[in-house]
């Protein structure tokens, strides 16, 4: 089994910044890849970022410039920094990760989500 714990979420004003945290635990041999999507009300799941375990990124394009995905492999963290953020980016942000067990079966699994508001 493996949790993925996610934490950061708040309420900011438009223009300030956020740093989300995901930190997954359990059987873990080895993550490869682990990302941040997020869902707004009333719309579909999206995808922010992703990074892969050699720190290889990716990101929506409609993000690039603004938020920025980093992990620490020893800690099984990955981080989202968010800055100059908009009203749009209100939404729940979940973390995911594609995982190897100690048993080196892979399962992907998602985290239970953090709320992140933007509003003045």
């Amino acid at each position: 089994q493996v949790h993925l714990v996610e934490s950061g979420g708040a309420l900011v004003q438009p223009g300030g910044s956020l740093r989300l945290s995901c930190a997954a635990s359990g059987s873990i041999f080895n993550i490869n890849v682990m990302g941040w999507y997020r869902q707004a009300p009333g719309k579909q799941r999206e995808l922010v970022a992703r990074i892969f375990s050699g720190g290889m990124t990716n990101y929506a394009d409609s993000l690039k410039g603004r938020f920025t995905i980093s992990r620490d492999n020893a800690k099984n963290t990955v981080y989202l920094q968010m800055n100059s953020l908009k009203p749009e980016d209100t939404a729940v942000y979940y973390c995911d990760a594609d995982v190897v067990l100690t048993s080196r079966t892979l399962i992907h699994c998602w985290g239970q989500g953090t709320q992140v508001t933007v509003s003045s």
